[in-house]
């Protein structure tokens, strides 16, 4: 495998951005976007084994207007407390991630991803937060992403939200999956429902399911919800949706 930590300039700056790609041949792009935490060991590892696979990922620190990853130094996030605390100074930071802002990065992302993976389309993972992210920056470039997948994302149906995604739905040209995490306060049953209803009247294809039991967060080792059999579930998933939309077929 190669690893390397790029630099990716963007409108506002630049983005540190880890990439990550088999040694040899040519293969297609994975924008992974990473969860409010950032930036760490954990998301190289997941990027890792997507890129076994037979794909160039590029993780971006998506909150890189306020530093470098790490943008805050990182506590024992497998203590609740201190997770719940680390998020929390974080979430001024997300604030600042408008549906125009990510657009605009995602155009930058993108850029930087197609330069080094295989002519065509990508496709884009997102984790909590980078579910959101993600899906601003697929619907904003049509025709560029084949494929959405969003784990235990938040926020991603709010009725009084003039930037909730699910305004967005007829914007997209792509494949989408939707892992939700379950009785996550930031994705109810209720915002899940209104999401599907907004998906349901586009024809677009996709799946919404809840992974019963497990906790926001569940992908993340690093962190006191991770659950394996969840995570596990989660990269088939990936892995398959992957498969449909961007992988080279076979000879």
């Amino acid at each position: 495998m190669r690893r390397e930590t790029i630099d990716v300039p963007t409108a506002d700056g630049v983005a540190d951005a880890y990439l990550t790609m088999p040694d040899e041949g040519v293969h297609p792009g994975v924008l992974f976007v990473m969860d409010a935490i950032g930036l760490r060991p954990r998301i190289e590892e997941m990027a890792d084994r997507i890129a076994a696979r037979g794909f160039v990922v590029l993780a971006p620190n998506t909150l890189y207007r306020a530093g470098r990853a790490p943008v805050f130094p990182l506590p024992d996030l497998k203590d609740a407390d201190n997770r719940a605390a680390f998020i929390a100074q974080v979430r001024p930071l997300i604030g600042e991630l408008t549906a125009g802002v990510v657009a605009a990065d995602g155009d930058a992302y993108l850029g930087a991803l197609s330069e080094r993976a295989s002519p065509g389309p990508v496709a884009i993972t997102g984790y909590c937060m980078g579910g959101r992210v993600g899906w601003h920056i697929a619907r904003s470039h049509p025709g560029r992403v084949a494929a959405l997948a969003s784990f235990h994302g938040g926020n991603l149906a709010v009725a009084d939200d003039p930037e909730s995604p699910h305004r967005s739905a007829g914007a997209f040209d792509a494949e989408l999956y939707f892992a939700h995490a379950d009785q996550d306060h930031s994705m109810t049953a209720e915002q899940i429902e209104l999401l599907e209803q907004a998906l349901d009247e586009t024809g677009l294809r996709y799946r919404s399911e809840v992974y019963d039991g497990a906790a926001h967060g569940w992908t993340m080792s690093d962190t006191a919800v991770y659950d394996e059999a969840a995570t596990e579930r989660h990269f088939e998933e990936l892995f398959a949706l992957l498969d449909r939309t961007i992988a080279a077929p076979a000879d």
